[in-house]
């Protein structure tokens, strides 16, 4: 694939990045976030929030929601029907094993399409259902007709069909298409394959059956995303993913690492608006408690961050020297950071001085820079108030009249039922102001308390909020950094350090409001 890039002198450089294998064919994203991801272990989505994913999913634009497993629960056949109702652009699917009570339980919450599946490898299946091979055929040929019969899409699965015989396999492939299925998944069930034999796998199913074929890949070698990219190579074009990679044990293949591979490396098509890829994550860690790490490629909070000199100083110049540049962070609803640290260079330091206004002369920043790296190297993450701390030792900037809001006294009341009360009182502008709000728990009183008092900060965001201890014992110091975003997507964070953690939170917020005063004042 021949990708064209725009260098800073405005001339464009063509570099070769992938064969064009799949280059233009359209695939096909089945979610399974609502059925095998709610299979996490520790996570049970209620009914409101099955209907918030399914919408976002609806919103994202995924092809298929497998919405959950009717038969298992009166609440979970309630929560299908539900979704089924909402009118929503994607196919609604429902799973079911080849067992009629199954089926009907999907019909009747009015899917769209219902997903039958059997164990077909021969540890599973003489073990768990104990059917010989024959049976497991019989049954299969008729589940798919009954759900046909019905008038609704139907998908069989082998489960564990990369364990299974070849022979077999493609047999009871052969049956189910003769039946009518609609369209055949094979699931990598226990996560075992390699993509090499993903690959060969599907493409002698391919040779054999002449219906869509599917693909679920689960990443106990953390291989889903590389099988699931081969099973498209080979034939496959319908692909079974989950949010944040969500799913039984190790998870299934993630989404957005499968779909902007697909874009971005094959120059595939998918009916995937990636630019809600980043904001269906955070909604998916919301709900979940499941936070992914800063280093998850697309959505983590790192993946367009950089701190080395060298690689800062690229990326602003051109993107495309230190980043993918066929993806973009504007791609995936993502923002680019520069961040300051032990290993940071000249240029770094000096883009985000300049980006709030603050010039400085060469030998100015040689110290700041100095002192930067002095700072990092003790272990201490550099936030953006560290970073302008420094600088105001050094220029001289930001003294007492450029703080907008200054804390004068804290005052929090906790009670008994997880409410608590915070009355903040604070020179705004150089008028004295005092405000009393509410919220779960004292932070989140006290921070609610500090918002209000500045009208014109009414749209900040809380982007990020992270407590360490500093110390051990009862009396560790409380490290708390807040990330804070204005109304126009800017960001800052700031640090506050107390042994009380309630006003640690406080002067994080406060310094944080300051800095986007501060920035948006010299823009």
């Amino acid at each position: 694939m021949n990708v064209r890039f725009i260098k800073p002198d405005g001339k464009s450089e063509t570099m070769t990045y992938y064969p064009d294998v799949l280059r233009g064919e359209s695939v096909r994203i089945f979610d399974t976030t609502l059925r095998d991801g709610e299979q996490t272990p520790g996570i049970a989505f209620t009914l409101e929030e099955k209907v918030e994913i399914a919408r976002q999913l609806d919103k994202l634009g995924v092809d298929v929601i497998e919405a959950g497993f009717p038969i298992s629960s009166h609440d979970e056949q309630t929560a299908v029907k539900t979704i089924t109702k909402e009118g929503f652009d994607a196919t609604i699917c429902g799973l079911a094993r080849v067992i009629r009570e199954d089926i009907d339980a999907c019909i009747d919450a009015d899917v769209d399409m219902v997903h039958v599946f059997v164990s077909t490898s021969d540890i599973q299946r003489e073990t768990t259902i104990m059917k010989s091979r024959d049976e497991v055929c019989e049954i299969s040929v008729e589940s798919v007709e009954y759900v046909k019969s019905h008038g609704v899409q139907c998908l069989f699965s082998a489960m564990d069909a990369s364990r299974t015989d070849l022979d077999y396999l493609i047999r009871i492939f052969k049956l189910v298409e003769e039946a009518g299925v609609d369209a055949i998944n094979v699931p990598d069930t226990v996560g075992v394959l390699v993509p090499s034999m993903m690959y060969n796998l599907m493409s002698q199913i391919r040779e054999n059956i002449t219906v869509p074929l599917d693909v679920h890949c689960h990443n106990d070698f953390g291989l889903a995303v590389a099988n699931t990219l081969m099973a498209v190579e080979a034939g496959a074009r319908q692909v079974q993913v989950a949010i944040n990679g969500l799913g039984e044990r190790a998870g299934n293949a993630n989404l957005a690492e499968v779909v902007m591979s697909l874009h971005s490396i094959y120059g595939a098509k998918t009916g995937i608006r990636t630019e809600y890829l980043y904001e269906t994550s955070k909604i998916l860690e919301r709900l979940t408690g499941m936070h992914i790490l800063p280093n998850t490629p697309i959505v983590g909070e790192n993946a367009f961050s950089h701190e080395s000199g060298i690689h800062a100083h690229g990326v602003l110049k051109a993107s495309a020297t230190f980043e993918p540049g066929i993806m973009t962070p504007e791609m995936v609803g993502h923002k680019r950071r520069i961040v300051v640290g032990k290993h940071t260079g000249a240029h770094a330091v000096a883009e985000k001085l300049n980006d709030v206004g603050i010039e400085v002369t060469q030998e100015q920043l040689e110290e700041i820079l100095n002192r930067v790296k002095e700072v990092g190297s003790k272990g201490k993450m550099v936030t953006d108030a560290d970073l302008y701390t420094i600088a105001e030792v050094v220029l001289g900037e930001l003294g007492e009249q450029e703080q907008v809001l200054k804390l004068k006294e804290l005052s929090v009341m906790t009670g008994t039922c997880m409410t608590s009360t915070a009355v903040v009182r604070a020179i705004v502008r150089g008028k004295e102001r005092a405000v009393a709000e509410i919220g779960v728990g004292p932070v989140d009183a006290a921070l609610n308390a500090v918002k209000s008092l500045f009208s014109e900060f009414e749209t900040v965001k809380l982007r990020d909020l992270r407590i360490d201890a500093i110390t051990g014992g009862s009396d560790a110091l409380a490290d708390v950094m807040i990330a804070v975003e204005d109304e126009k997507g800017r960001i800052v964070t700031a640090r506050g350090v107390r042994e009380d953690i309630v006003l640690a939170s406080v002067d994080a917020l406060v310094s944080g409001i300051n800095r986007l005063f501060f920035r948006k004042k010299r823009n």
